[in-house]
């Protein structure tokens, strides 16, 4: 009698920019998750842009982290209490080039991320990470408009 292989548990990689175009695609994210039986990675992404406040203020780095972990922290434990297997990562970078390198490095198979409304001025000239990721991944990519 031969041994049946066992299926790998699907991993499922949730970006979230911790500005409020994340809360419905988290949402999807653990619904997905429970569904299908998926571990659940929420990645952030600490990006040096973002780091300019209002008045001419930066805010550190470390500040930024901090700021990321609790979101993440937050997702994951709302997973957890439904029933899903679900971790954070915190990445420093370009937001679709680590969310690009962070899916090939954890084996996910399918990447979730919100959108928000933007300009079509702003769009034509900047793009926008969700499109950027759709463009590239080598896995499915689900956007949940916000």
């Amino acid at each position: 009698m031969e041994a049946q292989s066992a299926q790998p548990i699907p991993r499922i990689l949730l970006a979230v920019d911790q500005m409020g175009s994340s809360d419905g695609a988290a949402d999807e994210a653990i619904r997905r998750a429970k569904q299908v039986g998926a571990d659940l990675i929420v990645l952030s992404v600490v990006e040096s842009r973002n780091l300019r406040l209002p008045g001419g203020h930066v805010r550190r780095v470390d500040q930024e982290r901090d700021r990321l972990t609790s979101g993440a922290q937050a997702i994951v434990l709302k997973a957890r209490e439904s029933g899903v297997h679900a971790t954070y990562l915190i990445w420093e970078g370009d937001p679709a080039e680590s969310i690009l390198e962070a899916s090939l490095a954890e084996g996910a198979d399918v990447i979730m991320l919100g959108s928000r409304p933007r300009t079509n001025l702003r769009r034509l000239i900047l793009g926008s990470v969700s499109t950027e990721v759709a463009k590239r991944a080598t896995c499915e990519v689900v956007v949940v408009p916000n």
